[in-house]
């Protein structure tokens, strides 16, 4: 995980651990100021849903994407989390520049949506076909702080969906996870933040088939060999065959 600091002069922190606890207390991981936070106010845990955030007792109530957060909350690289006046947006360890693209054959598209999670459009899920543009002259207008301007396209391009910058804001750049982008090849669930936009890539038909995993080793053990030995195995087989002979030959007798 790795924390920047918009707007402010604090470095960049890092942390690889499965826990990290923030507060004012210096026995705290990520150590802010008295006047932002509590001695022991919230702990980020990684597990298999991804980075939850937890609100300790007694803590002030936090914000994730300018929502409140009383208790948990399920937190995705872009997502910026405020305590006080302190705000800290949460990336990957990866820039997502440096993925591998995904290539979709054209016959195995899926339909693509933007589900909008924060911001005046959270609730909406917009569908994408072959384009969707956001922004003035698009399917939406993100309306932005101070009256900035900004749009982007996302499209299909060669079996990529693509996501283009096609109008830039200094004080609010485009970002995907948490890293800023002009040009980016999207994968499902990449989250697209612009100032407090933020929105999802719901693209469940270009993640890939799980893998079913077949053994080619015969079994250690064959199912006739749990019956006992072969000769105990054979005993039995004559045994049933005389009984069934036996009794044929009484129901003959009898009519």
């Amino acid at each position: 995980m790795r924390i920047e600091f918009p707007n402010a002069a604090r470095e960049d922190f890092h942390w690889a651990q499965a826990q990290l606890r923030i507060g004012s207390a210096p026995d705290n991981d990520l150590v802010l100021a008295a006047s932002q936070a509590a001695a022991h106010h919230l702990r980020i845990q990684q597990d298999r849903r991804g980075w939850v955030l937890q609100v300790m007792p007694a803590a002030d109530r936090i914000y994730v994407n300018a929502r409140p957060v009383r208790e948990r909350a399920l937190l995705r690289a872009g997502d910026v989390v405020s305590v006080g006046d302190c705000r800290m947006l949460l990336r990957a360890d990866r820039d997502p520049a440096a993925r591998s693209p995904l290539s979709v054959p054209e016959q195995g598209r899926c339909t693509v949506a933007l589900r909008a999670v924060a911001g005046p459009l959270s609730g909406r899920v917009l569908p994408l076909q072959d384009s969707l543009e956001l922004g003035p002259h698009g399917r939406c207008t993100l309306e932005l702080p101070q009256g900035d301007v900004a749009a982007l396209r996302i499209f299909w391009d060669e079996g990529r969906l693509l996501l283009h910058a096609t109008q830039t804001s200094d004080r609010h750049p485009l970002r995907v996870n948490g890293a800023v982008v002009q040009n980016l090849a999207l994968q499902p669930g990449d989250q697209i933040g612009l100032a407090m936009h933020r929105f999802v890539v719901e693209a469940p038909g270009m993640e890939p088939e799980p893998e079913i995993a077949v053994s080619m080793s015969p079994p250690a053990h064959l199912p006739e060999e749990a019956a006992g030995p072969t000769g105990e195995v054979w005993w039995l087989i004559v045994t049933a065959a005389v009984l069934a002979l036996g009794i044929a030959l009484v129901l003959l007798i009898r009519f």
